[in-house]
């Protein structure tokens, strides 16, 4: 069976460390830890295209057979500073996708240091917390054109069937000024369309959609930059035709934000 592709909103910083972030994240962690009963089957390998990465040019793939630890946020306790996710990279996965990616004459190169970043462990210590399954991440790249990220997702579509779980990671709603103030009207606007964009219109209009996404209402006010939100455009390429699913949609997110989390396939 080919695997389902995800898009999840993965919350702010390391709040699965934090026992006073548990509460208002409950939901979102049900959806998480829910995703490999989901799967049914344990995969091969992760491929996890985090909006906590980004390369000028082209790609970056995660090429270390043992990743460092990336703790890439700020203000957080001590303690969020030694979390360790110990999963293994996977040689295997790099050197397919890259193959992959010269194909499609997608531009790319290796990072033997790059380590994971809270995109990836965050939402991966609740989806596999024994750190059990291989995990690679690729970057995306710092121009966020919408119509060369789902080019990206094309030409990774075949790792589907090769047992490899894709994962793009970031967030359906992503601007910190007005996250704990005036987000929730913007954000719920924002929410309604990418609802119908991407599970309740026809999914032959989808990528179109997707690639016009700045026509949407509220668009640059949950999106000022859009590096939480290119991550959708890898998901929804390689998912192409399948249809999608919202697995997690919470109105309370950070207070008051709506944010979803998306399964194709």
């Amino acid at each position: 069976m080919k695997m389902p592709v995800y898009f999840i909103s993965h919350g702010g910083g390391p709040w699965p460390y934090m026992p006073e972030a548990q509460q208002s994240y409950a939901s979102l962690t049900r959806s998480l830890q829910d995703i490999p009963r989901q799967i049914g089957r344990k995969p091969a390998a992760i491929l996890m295209v985090s909006a906590h990465w980004e390369a000028d040019g082209g790609f970056l793939l995660m090429s270390n057979p043992k990743p460092p630890m990336l703790y890439d946020y700020y203000g957080f306790p001590e303690h969020t500073y030694q979390i360790q996710y110990p999963a293994p990279g996977s040689a295997a996965l790099v050197q397919r996708t890259a193959q992959l990616l010269e194909t499609a004459g997608l531009p790319h190169a290796m990072d033997p240091a790059r380590g994971f970043d809270h995109g990836a462990f965050v939402p991966m210590c609740l989806m596999y917390p024994e750190a059990d399954v291989p995990l690679v991440q690729l970057s995306i790249e710092t121009h966020f054109n919408p119509k060369l990220h789902i080019e990206l997702g094309r030409a990774l579509s075949p790792l589907r069937n090769e047992d490899i779980l894709i994962v793009g990671s970031g967030l359906s709603y992503h601007n910190l000024r007005e996250i704990r103030s005036v987000g929730a009207e913007p954000s719920a606007q924002f929410d309604a369309w990418l609802q119908q964009a991407v599970v309740q219109g026809p999914v032959d209009q989808r990528l179109e959609q997707l690639e016009n996404w700045e026509a949407a209402p509220s668009a640059r006010r949950a999106h000022p930059r859009e590096d939480h939100l290119i991550p959708l455009m890898v998901a929804a390429g390689a998912a192409e035709d399948d249809p999608a699913t919202c697995i997690y949609h919470d109105t309370s997110t950070f207070a008051n934000i709506t944010a979803s989390s998306f399964r194709f396939g």
